[in-house]
């Protein structure tokens, strides 16, 4: 069996298929001596040998699937490598064999909460596709008035730089006589910055996110900030059932 060569190293973790055909069309992945094409088909079984950049490609047959919850904290980015030397989420995960974890979807830098991991690239791109639907939910702190035209907004959605924003469900859960307001919401896509851009729009200011769920992946109360766990195969099971 043949797949494109960019399936194949985002599958094992190098990227999206995306940010592998940028390395391609720069002439940065070498196949057994010459430069990669896009698209290209490889066998499965016997790829030859492969290299991005100087580093060669080791392919590890029958790989055991994993999945891991992190509890991110502020301040962390989503990325392997920084050039700025920030705090990446990638430097408190388990070390693995001739693997690497890929991140199911990200948290900006500034948001907390539930990260899913796992060493199947394929299973991963499944799990943030946007035609699965998997919910994503989240405590949400604003600042602003809010009032029922707002929160009717909220509900609704809202068309932001010609893409439309919506919430599958939103609650109040705290009325504060202060301006601070905890909301629950729940999202089925991970567009970038998607909440805050939805409560930007309404004139109010997110201060505080958390995520709290993925699928049905629930964050462990006792899991500490900067702390993983590693899901049971019942759980993982289950989070795999999700896709279609």
């Amino acid at each position: 069996m043949t797949e494109k060569i960019q399936k194949i190293l985002a599958n094992l973790g190098y990227g999206s298929r995306r940010d592998i055909e940028k390395l391609i069309k720069k002439g940065n992945i070498l196949l057994d001596g010459k430069k990669a094409i896009l698209g290209q088909r490889l066998d499965k079984k016997n790829p030859g040998e492969i290299f991005i950049g100087s580093e060669k490609i080791i392919f590890k047959k029958h790989k055991k699937l994993e999945i891991i919850i992190y509890n991110k904290p502020t301040g962390e980015i989503c990325t392997r490598n920084d050039p700025k030397k920030r705090s990446t989420v990638f430097n408190k995960l388990p070390f693995l064999t001739l693997s690497r974890w890929i991140s199911v979807g990200r948290l900006d830098i500034n948001t907390q909460g539930l990260l899913l991991f796992t060493n199947n690239g394929e299973l991963a791109n499944q799990l943030m596709h946007p035609r699965n639907k998997i919910e994503r939910e989240y405590y949400i702190r604003v600042f602003g008035e809010i009032n029922i035209n707002t929160i009717n907004i909220l509900k609704t959605g809202v068309k932001i730089k010609n893409s439309y924003y919506s919430f599958k469900n939103i609650q109040l859960i705290s009325n504060n006589k202060n301006k601070n307001k905890w909301f629950r919401g729940i999202l089925c896509e991970g567009k970038n910055r998607e909440i805050r851009l939805i409560f930007h729009s309404i004139q109010c200011q997110v201060n505080k996110l958390i995520r709290i769920r993925y699928g049905n992946i629930i964050l462990p109360k006792n899991l500490k900030e900067g702390t993983w766990k590693k899901l049971n195969n019942k759980l993982l099971n289950k989070l795999c059932n999700l896709i279609k």
